[in-house]
């Protein structure tokens, strides 16, 4: 016979296991665009270990209120994703993982992080205004995602832009936090990409559900396999222009006797081709975050290219 407190205890492991399972930790990496202020930033300051404290605080929070979204989400989306082959079996869509438990959490999450990065922002020094803005972007990026959960994702072309936004948010959350400003053609770069990723994980959707699209997300009738490609190719050649132009003008590098930035960009096209590829002709491209660690020539040419990112910048700093 099984003991009682041996049967709690199993039932309590379960239902931490799901509710972590619920709160999407392979997708923080998409959280790692904080990063984009200090390892940008003119001062080099990827280097300095305060710098690098409040960044990685900054990370932290922007993972878990965006966890605490990702509950809301499935909390509200519960029913139509049983009908999803894929998301059908999410913890709450499968019953695994109580409502309750996923409601309190979320709340707990989301109020914890806006009041602590508030609370760390008044007791700063009257001339640190970084926690400050970080705070309202932090804010900001809630209400955002909220509006979108409920609101914006039924609203064509809006609801790419909305999720391009929460993108653009995290890098300045990022610079916020350090005082620092990013170039016009980093954030446009961040602008694009996220839109590249909001538009192919709508194709795969389509191809997913096939007829019954329109069934599980309303806002899915009002786009089409050609629209989405003729998009994306759009968005592919306006990201490598625009990655280009940062760094040509990246103010972290000497511009003498030419940036050496510019060395990434093969890097980034290839990503963009093969992610492309991954999407038309594999029938990819769901979650881009568990992409990133299923396919091998896509993680490597990303991991390359930021590698190759921290090289220039260090030899660039010890010269400067």
């Amino acid at each position: 016979m099984n003991h009682p407190t041996a049967i709690s205890q199993t039932s309590t492991a379960s239902a931490i296991k799901y509710l972590f399972k619920a709160m999407r930790p392979k997708q923080w990496v998409k959280n790692a665009f904080v990063f984009a202020g200090i390892v940008f930033a003119e001062q080099h300051l990827f280097t300095n270990t305060w710098a690098l404290a409040k960044t990685g605080a900054a990370f932290v929070l922007f993972c878990l209120i965006s966890s605490s979204v990702y509950l809301i989400n499935d909390l509200a989306d519960i029913e139509r994703d049983r009908q999803h082959p894929r998301k059908r079996t999410r913890p709450l869509a499968s019953g695994k993982l109580s409502p309750t438990l996923a409601r309190t959490t979320a709340i707990l999450l989301s109020l914890g992080c806006l009041a602590g990065s508030a609370a760390i922002a008044f007791a700063a020094a009257p001339n640190d205004m970084g926690w400050t803005w970080f705070s309202l972007v932090l804010l900001l990026y809630f209400v955002l995602q909220i509006a979108y959960t409920f609101v914006l994702k039924n609203v064509v072309i809006i609801d790419l832009f909305a999720i391009a936004a929460g993108f653009v948010l995290r890098a300045l959350g990022g610079a916020a936090i350090l005082s620092v400003t990013i170039t016009s053609w980093w954030l446009m770069c961040v602008l694009f990409l996220a839109l590249f990723l909001g538009l192919g994980k709508r194709r795969n959707e389509l191809q997913v559900l096939e007829g019954g699209a329109g069934d599980h997300r309303r806002i899915l009738q009002e786009y089409s396999p050609q629209f989405l490609e003729q998009l994306l190719t759009i968005d592919v050649a306006c990201t490598i222009i625009a990655y280009s132009m940062a760094t040509f003008t990246a103010p972290s590098v000497p511009k003498e006797p030419y940036p050496f930035l510019m060395l990434t960009i093969p890097f980034v096209v290839y990503a963009m081709f093969r992610y492309m590829y991954l999407i038309i002709q594999k029938g990819e491209g769901g979650e881009p975050a568990e992409l990133l660690f299923r396919d091998r020539p896509f993680l490597i040419s990303i991991v390359a290219w930021g590698l190759l990112v921290l090289v220039i910048l260090m030899v660039s700093g010890q010269q400067g």
